[in-house]
């Protein structure tokens, strides 16, 4: 296929260049790509400066370019930078970005714009898995937590989330053809279901578990260490590493399977390795942070009306202003209640709810319900 094709029934309603190299919006993406990179290093300057330490951003500088005693920083404020921000600024770009590009993800596989892990229930799936192995460690659970040591958090968030994610998928396609309407509705059942299960676990935890678990339902950042970011890394760089070979086959996808075939797109090998993606990023986010919910919608759509649906802009896009809002909502939730912190999941909630409820009354003609 050659030359410049424009299709006017793609979804998410967009007038979309899906067949050309280069299509309008091509040099206004790359800008944008370039602008969100150098805001996001803005932005993990400001977070890993701000806060109730005096240590000043001229100062982090000179100490990291060794720039004498008069401008090395003292050992309080170097213990809170090194030890207590930067784990906290790292393990948010990582989490921002694995729920973005996860929302990307799914929402060029479902070609829908509500598809979301949080939203069809995999962040729930997720949760279930973390919450059986924070309330059972201590007993039944406790030779494999041993076993996996840091990665049994994460691996059993992963294992909860990849279930859900493969049974929303079984229950949706039909045919070879994926019911939207069927998938978000099974969504809101099994993700049911998995808060019933969630609500036993509850009940039997004892008074210390009890408190880490409703923090931890709520989402934050709080509880960020370099050990978190190390077993969160490796998952998300799955998502992060996959996404880019994705590109091509979902732009194809936005035509339909039929026609993504006709294309020599391997369609099967396409969802698999997507669903399995977002499986291990959603897992390990909700892992090592909770439930965060409306990033994997917001960023995703809101990049979809600026530079178009090609995935080979978007999906790193979704990556570096998913990290930038993430860093944004925790510099939100560590000042607004100073010198208390509002769970992060909280801040996300009241921004994001709106838009969605914006994005689904724009979209409620496209939804088969």
């Amino acid at each position: 296929m050659s030359g410049v094709s424009r299709f006017s029934t793609l979804p998410f309603g967009l007038n979309a260049v899906v067949a050309a190299p280069e299509g309008d919006r091509s040099g206004r993406a790359r800008f944008v790509l370039a602008l969100l990179a150098l805001s996001l290093v803005v932005v993990a300057f400001i977070s890993v400066t701000t806060g109730a330490s005096e240590a000043s951003a001229l100062g982090l500088i000179r100490d990291w370019f060794g720039g004498g005693q008069d401008a090395a920083l003292s050992a309080r404020d170097r213990l809170i930078i090194y030890d207590i921000r930067m784990p906290r600024v790292a393990l948010g770009m990582l989490v921002g970005a694995a729920l973005a590009v996860s929302g990307a993800l799914m929402q060029g596989l479902f070609r829908n714009p509500l598809a979301d892990p949080g939203i069809i229930g995999v962040s729930a799936g997720a949760g279930l898995g973390a919450i059986v192995v924070i309330v059972l460690s201590g007993s039944i659970l406790g030779p494999m937590v041993a076993l996996f040591g840091i990665y049994a958090l994460p691996l059993a968030a992963l294992l909860g989330g990849l279930v859900m994610t493969l049974s929303l998928y079984r229950i949706g396609t039909r045919g070879g053809e994926t019911s939207v309407a069927t998938m978000l509705l099974a969504g809101i059942a099994l993700a049911a279901l998995c808060g019933a299960l969630s609500g036993i676990l509850i009940f039997m935890a004892d008074d210390r578990q009890l408190r880490d678990l409703t923090f931890w339902g709520l989402g934050s950042l709080g509880g960020a260490t370099w050990v978190k970011v190390m077993a969160a890394a490796p998952f998300v760089l799955v998502i992060l590493a996959t996404s880019p070979f994705l590109a091509r086959g979902l732009d194809a996808l936005a035509l339909g399977e039929a026609s993504a075939r006709h294309l020599g797109i391997p369609v099967q090998k396409l969802k698999t390795t997507a669903i399995l993606s977002v499986a291990a990023a959603t897992g390990a986010a909700v892992a090592v942070s909770g439930g965060i919910g409306f990033i994997g919608i917001v960023v995703p759509h809101l990049l979809r009306l600026l530079i178009g649906p090609t995935h080979r802009y978007l999906l790193p896009a979704s990556a570096l202003l998913g990290a930038s809002l993430l860093l944004l909502a925790d510099a939100i939730s560590r000042t607004i209640v100073a010198p208390a912190e509002l769970p992060i999941g909280i801040v996300t909630a009241v921004f994001g709810a709106p838009f969605f409820m914006w994005v689904l009354l724009r979209r409620r003609g496209l939804l088969d319900l």
